[in-house]
């Protein structure tokens, strides 16, 4: 169980600072959530506490981590499918892991796609959301800007 003030990543919605641990009622049940602000858009998300571990929430990358993420988009594009909703669908299984590398590495694919031939509407969203999970981690693995950390996430795929 987390505690309050501790910094853990959602998978698929990005990584925010437990607030707080409220209980709700839902459908004559007590349940427990974690009150997650979420750095970007200043958003608040309610996450149910028994579902945390199965939904694949986890504590914020460190240091270390935080340098390998940035090697990871420093890389070149790996392979994909040339199909673009086989390449989508395989690229959503990526982030859905919650696995801060898999999203990097789809951020880093699908920019270094778009500057060589561009992206599909569904692609390009893909890119803005997976953009936005990798983004919200690095602002609270280093407490870092929005600006900052976007600045870096698209100079260090630029610069390969």
């Amino acid at each position: 169980m987390f505690k309050i003030g501790e910094r853990v990543v959602y998978p698929m919605h990005g990584a925010g600072i437990i607030e707080a641990i409220e209980e709700k009622e839902l459908l004559g049940e007590i349940k427990r959530f974690y009150i997650l602000k979420l750095p970007i858009k200043n958003m608040k998300v309610m996450l149910p506490i028994d579902s945390a571990e199965k939904l694949g929430v986890r504590r914020v990358v460190d240091r270390i981590a935080f340098n390998e993420v940035i090697s990871v988009l420093a890389q070149d594009k790996g392979k994909m499918p040339d199909n673009w909703n086989r390449r989508y669908r395989a690229n959503l299984e990526r982030v859905k892991t919650g696995d801060i590398f898999e999203v990097a590495s789809v951020v880093r694919n699908l920019e270094i796609l778009d500057r060589e031939k561009g992206l599909s509407t569904g692609e390009r969203k893909m890119l803005n959301n997976s953009k936005q999970i990798l983004v919200s981690e690095l602002i609270l693995s280093r407490d870092l800007k929005e600006e900052e950390a976007v600045n870096l996430v698209n100079t260090t795929i630029r610069n390969n």
